[in-house]
């Protein structure tokens, strides 16, 4: 621990927690309070510079008290860019670096912030943890049930705080939402929707193999994935698209979504999960993963369904993505908009009273990266631990096991496997391209 960092834990204020003060103040009033007047920074890293990564960082240097020493990334033009972004917004240039592992080895660096694509989320992850950094990583934690796994374990051998970005945990209108799904006034809850729709997302069109541009370590972006031509449709945003990298929709945004389905209801694990669709948008486009999907997962008393599709903006209660509570008084819908109640009727009378649309605030995120640096400081877990993302990274790499599989699945949480399924206990596991080595914990 570097003395600018132990002066921070030992000189930060009274902490602000819970959704309570949260909600009943503005998001910058919150994030001016902890850290006023402190002189001490923490001091980050960024692996992964150029979407969520960046705005990340970002955030975490729209806090006083945080400073970015270094950021690293395999394209160098992105790096460039980077380096003269942060320059800019806070008059220091960082250190560049190409090797991860280098910026890992800087031991001036307190808080390691990984926004690469899915299947870089592992080894940057344990490696950050075994030397004694706090993480922050994007979501989904992993691209496969068992890096989720070991991820879990890393972060609790080496005692680190963790945060993912599921930045909805922190959000003051999800945490009402939840604390009224809570309160039993919808009665019986017995489906639950989950969904995302994104009618921005066009076709990927087919190209051809080509020659890494310039200035880009094609091979380390590709990692322990397997070896592949270049192909810029494989590279940067549209990684989410093919199951070397990451796993479409279904993980991109359903963990954002099914989390808060799992949250209200206070379950960890489905019983069983079927699942169906297939690229049904655009079927001659270069994506491998669904571009329409449902998912039906089973629990004890109630089911839970997933349900995505790309080109179209038209979502259950006319939303793009949210969360829809069924119980047998009413409905309660939830998204980053905000949140409201829908009564059933019994003749011609409500069976509830209507909540008129509780509108969001659209600083979730910026609650989040504060939740992260509060808990930097009082050794807490975060909204987001690690644990809890990996859990619905889980759940959310079930539903696209049982399409892989195309049969109904089965699930014993106590052994985290599937019941007698070979094929699809196999569809858990990660595979690393030599020399990369699936970390050990």
């Amino acid at each position: 621990m570097n003395n600018s960092r132990r002066k921070f834990i030992n000189n930060t204020g009274k902490i602000i927690t819970g959704a309570g003060m949260l909600s009943s103040l503005s998001a910058g009033s919150v994030l001016a309070k902890s850290f006023s007047g402190a002189n001490d920074k923490v001091i980050v890293g960024l692996i992964g510079c150029k979407g969520m990564g960046f705005s990340d960082l970002q955030t975490f240097l729209n806090q006083p008290d945080v400073e970015c020493a270094a950021l690293c990334d395999v394209d160098q033009g992105v790096l460039d860019q980077r380096t003269a972004d942060v320059e800019k917004k806070t008059g220091k240039k960082p250190v560049q670096y190409k090797d991860y592992r280098k910026l890992i080895e800087n031991k001036d660096i307190d808080v390691v912030i990984i926004g690469t694509p899915d299947h870089w989320h592992c080894l940057p992850m344990v490696e950050a943890c075994e030397a004694g950094k706090d993480v922050y990583c994007e979501k989904p934690l992993a691209n496969s049930i068992e890096e989720l796994d070991i991820m879990v374990k890393a972060a609790r051998k080496y005692d680190r705080v963790v945060q993912v970005g599921q930045w909805q945990r922190s959000g003051p209108h999800w945490r009402d939402a939840m604390d009224f799904v809570f309160s039993g006034k919808l009665g019986n809850i017995r489906t639950v929707k989950t969904w995302a729709y994104q009618g921005w997302m066009k076709p990927v069109p087919v190209l051809p193999d080509e020659p890494a541009p310039e200035g880009v370590d094609y091979d380390f972006w590709l990692g322990p994935a397997t070896k592949r031509p270049f192909n810029r449709n494989r590279f940067h945003f549209n990684f989410r698209w093919f199951w070397d990298y990451a796993g479409g929709l279904m993980t991109d945004w359903g963990v954002h979504i099914i989390d808060f389905g799992l949250y209200g209801m206070k379950v960890d694990a489905p019983k069983s999960v079927i699942a169906s669709g297939g690229k049904f948008a655009y079927p001659d486009d270069a994506s491998e993963t669904p571009d329409t999907l449902q998912a039906i997962y089973e629990f004890d008393g109630f089911t839970m369904m997933w349900e995505h599709a790309t080109g179209i903006d038209g979502g259950p209660y006319g939303r793009t993505h949210g969360v829809g509570f069924i119980g047998n008084n009413g409905t309660l819908v939830v998204d980053r908009g905000g949140w409201e109640v829908i009564p059933e009727k019994e003749g011609n009378k409500d069976k509830m009273e209507k909540v008129p649309l509780q509108k969001g605030g659209g600083k979730d995120l910026d609650y989040h990266v504060k939740n992260f640096l509060e808990c930097i400081n009082s050794r807490e877990k975060p909204n987001c631990d690690v644990a809890i993302a990996a859990n619905t990274a889980r759940v959310a790499h079930m539903g696209n096991i049982a399409f892989k599989t195309g049969r109904k699945i089965y699930w014993d949480n106590s052994k985290s496997e599937f019941v007698n399924d070979k094929e699809a206990n196999e569809l858990t596991k990660a595979t690393y391209r030599n020399p990369w080595v699936l970390p050990k914990v």
